[in-house]
């Protein structure tokens, strides 16, 4: 196990000092403390536009559009961990990054398993948990474990830098922090010591056949 942990962090919001910034920060803290490499990438400004389904990507396999996505995938490919922030959108992630997340899982065909994920909400008030739950589905679909907290992964906050005062936000953004760390070394130790799970030929059926 002699290589540190890789994390991309995808802050998707287009505040470079908003509260998701203040959370995410707060989580780069303790992967310094724990010798952790990591990357943020300020997403939520760029001109990302959605998946047209034209299905280039199943030969070239990355994006037939070829902006900040197909950066994203080079280095989510050379990640162990892949944390993603993002504010509350009327009940929703921003719409920029859902864009993005949806090209680059989609556009991208190598191996996403035990990859560690952790998503990062903050609000006003409401929308925080819907959010969350949108977010974890990007990495329940594809075989990666998902890191927790002590509670959900949200702080609360509306004037950029008024998160800070979420006290309980911010012990929540550390123990996730900790706790990614910890499964991010768990699995290259088990990769060592007993190997990868079993994995079966894909079966894709529709629900019409």
């Amino acid at each position: 196990m002699g290589d540190k942990p890789r994390v991309l962090i995808i802050n998707g919001s287009p505040r470079a000092n908003g509260n998701i910034a203040l959370a995410l920060h707060e989580m780069e803290k303790v992967f310094e403390e724990n010798g952790v490499e990591y990357e943020t990438i300020l997403l939520g400004k760029n001109d990302v536009r959605g998946c047209i389904a034209c299905e280039t990507c199943r030969k070239s396999h990355k994006c037939v559009f070829n902006d900040i996505v197909n950066e994203l995938a080079v280095k989510f490919e050379a990640a162990d961990g892949l944390v993603i922030g993002s504010p509350v959108y009327y009940g929703s992630a921003n719409g920029t990054l859902l864009s993005a997340l949806q090209r680059l899982f989609y556009s991208t065909s190598f191996d996403k398993s035990l990859k560690v994920g952790a998503s990062v909400v903050s609000a006003r008030r409401s929308g925080c948990t819907a959010t969350f739950d949108e977010l974890n589905r990007f990495f329940t679909l594809s075989n990666m474990p998902v890191a927790t907290s002590q509670y959900w992964n949200n702080i609360y906050g509306w004037d950029p830098g008024e998160g800070i005062e979420d006290l309980e936000g911010m012990q929540v953004m550390r123990v996730l922090a900790r706790n990614m760390v910890f499964l991010m070394k768990s699995i290259a130790l088990g990769k060592e010591t007993i190997g990868l799970p079993t994995t079966e030929d894909r079966v894709w059926t529709n629900f019409t056949r």
